[in-house]
């Protein structure tokens, strides 16, 4: 399932690296169509399951 990141991906990689602060600009960049990577990279920095972190997105992009 794709997310519909691109307009609000600033906003929502800001409250990312300010929740998480290891994550960094080479874990959160973001590629159209690529989500499941981001995904992955940010899984390995923080231990999260790529669902918690799937979920945290989402609502922090329905905010």
């Amino acid at each position: 399932m794709e997310l519909l990141l691109d307009g609000k991906w600033k906003e929502v990689k800001g409250k990312l690296k300010k929740k998480y602060g290891e994550l960094t600009d080479d874990d959160l960049t973001y590629q159209k169509g690529m989500e499941d990577e981001l995904f992955g990279r940010i899984e390995k920095r923080i231990g999260k399951s790529k669902t918690d972190i799937r979920r945290e997105v989402e609502s922090l992009i329905n905010m």
